[in-house]
Parts: structure tokens; sequence; C-alpha cells
């Protein structure tokens, strides 16, 4: 259990997790908006543990976390705009 002590090793984990499920909610073909915002949701979990850890940023300068983490929320919120907008 040394290896969840490192951020990196967790956030690894989690990032497995979160694939398995998605992949099973597309495997089983889950449809509906509550499967798609869920699927959306963990696409932003997993790209924020992407910039944080990954890319080391969660010590960096605040002006790079708050440029890559808008930049995640933009697009998070286009995607969610669009699967709104198609509903119409």
């Amino acid at each position: 259990m040394d290896m969840l002590k490192n951020t990196a090793h967790r956030a690894w984990l989690v990032l497995m997790v979160a694939t398995v499920i998605t992949w099973y909610l597309g495997e089983v073909g889950a449809a509906g908006t509550s499967a798609i915002v869920a699927m959306l949701v963990i696409a932003f979990i997993k790209g924020r543990l992407v910039i944080l850890d990954f890319m080391e940023l969660r010590e960096a300068p605040r002006m790079w976390r708050i440029l890559l983490e808008g930049w995640l929320i933009l697009v998070s919120s286009l995607i969610l705009l669009a699967y709104w907008i198609s509903l119409k």
C-alpha cells in the first residue's frame, strides 16, 4: 500500500476506475441525459486529474491553473451546451 501514498499513483488508479465506468456505460448502451451528463462529469474529473497531477500543476502558479482549468470548464460546458441544443 506504499504505492497509494504517491498522488500520481492515486490519480492513476482513479483514472483507471473512471475509464472502466465510462467503458461499461458505453458497452451496455446507456442512453439518456443522465448517462451523458455522468460521462461528461467523469471526463471532467479525469481531465482535472491529468492537469493537476500528471502535468504537475497542483503546485504551479495560480495563473496556469486558472488558465488550464478554465479551458477544461469551457470545453466541457460547450459540449454540454451542444448536447442540450441537440435535444430540442
